[in-house]
């Protein structure tokens, strides 16, 4: 059995799709069925380490970004999709997969498109509440499509939805308490707040973040993941701002957290402020409360529709960009970490919202429709 992934060159894509293969490599030991061979098609690899972990082939294509505003680069980005899409029919024709999952994004499009033209099965999963161009055309076709928000459904024939939240790799699903504080060089008497802002790091929260500082750190101790290009800026500028301060040492920025350090992070914090991209999903199923600032130029607006979407269940708090302060943010955080029932309400809200099944459910769907292709 042959299953081909794509979708768009971002975390948001790649990391469900390794919890996704996770899953299948699990299934197809518990179910006594013979090795499936993954595949995996991108302009890059994103995470070569983690395609050999699962034993996922990378196939390379090409793909072109169109801009949603006048630029001379979508001229040429037509070129690069019309040659990814010459590539991938060739590609397919070759591998000729029994199933196709498409994660969304552009750079998902000419394989899709290939599995169109060859009639190849194709399973879809969308993980924003408002779907992309490419997963709303591709709906149109797939056989079953999965979906991370209950309103994403009305983009899509009902018939062939199934809500089944966003699929996570386990080396992040769990929280790790034991030799958190040890590794993180916390004082494990200071309650801990958890600022995500992505690999990338988050320019208005790192900003915020060190407007607040100064207030915050009396208070409660700051894990902060600037982004893997503004460690040295902003390590820069808070050494400044906690100059005279007595609790320095209660502030921890990190370029970026890998897997042992997020599940640290996740096991003693008691707060996250985050973006509302796909981390949301992890802040669920770690069962935290949150304060989510959405990006405010995301595609169709989705980091905004995300996060009330899941404040809607009770987990969180939201605080649009525009409105976004150093004021308003300590006010927020004193106010949630300063009543426990505030706190309980929202884990309580976050852990109805995960769905820890999610990449188990999607993975029986591929290789039973794999199997029922291939025979």
């Amino acid at each position: 059995m042959k299953i081909l992934f794509t979708g768009g060159g971002t975390g948001g894509h790649f990391y469900p799709i390794i919890a996704i293969a996770e899953a299948i490599n699990e299934l197809s030991y518990t179910r006594k069925l013979l090795d499936p061979q993954l595949y995996y098609a991108a302009p890059e690899p994103y995470d070569r380490q983690m395609l050999l972990g699962q034993n996922i082939t990378f196939v390379p294509t090409s793909a072109g970004k169109m801009r949603r505003y006048f630029s001379l680069l979508n001229i040429l980005d037509w070129f690069k999709t019309a040659w990814g899409i010459i590539r991938s029919i060739v590609r397919i024709f070759f591998l000729y997969p029994d199933v196709i999952f498409g994660k969304g994004g552009y750079a998902s499009f000419p394989t899709l498109l290939a599995a169109r033209i060859f009639n190849i099965p194709v399973v879809i999963h969308e993980s924003d509440s408002v779907p992309g161009k490419v997963n709303r055309w591709a709906g149109r076709f797939a056989k079953k499509i999965a979906i991370s928000y209950p309103e994403a459904a009305e983009f899509f024939p009902k018939e062939r939805v199934a809500f089944t939240g966003n699929p996570i790799r386990k080396a992040i699903l769990f929280p790790a308490r034991e030799g958190a504080v040890e590794f993180l060089k916390l004082d494990p008497t200071v309650p801990l707040i958890l600022v995500l802002g992505g690999s990338q790091g988050a320019t208005a929260l790192n900003e915020v973040v060190l407007g607040a500082l100064l207030e915050l750190v009396k208070t409660y101790q700051i894990v902060h993941q600037v982004g893997t290009t503004n460690l040295e800026e902003v390590q820069g500028r808070a050494k400044i701002i906690l100059e005279n301060s007595e609790n320095a040492n209660h502030y921890k920025p990190f370029a970026y957290l890998n897997d042992l350090a997020m599940r640290m992070s996740a096991g003693v914090a008691t707060l996250v402020i985050s973006r509302a991209g796909s981390t949301i999903f992890e802040i669920a199923a770690w069962g935290l409360p949150s304060i989510i600032v959405p990006l405010p130029s995301s595609a169709e607006d989705h980091q905004t529709k995300n996060a009330f979407s899941y404040a809607r269940s009770g987990a969180c708090s939201v605080i649009e960009q525009n409105n976004l302060t150093p004021t308003l943010v300590v006010s927020e955080v004193h106010r949630i970490l300063n009543n426990p029932e505030i706190q309980q309400r929202m884990s309580e809200g976050a852990k109805s919202f995960a769905r820890e099944d999610a990449p188990k459910l999607i993975a029986e769907a591929l290789v039973d429709i794999g199997l029922s292709h291939e025979s």
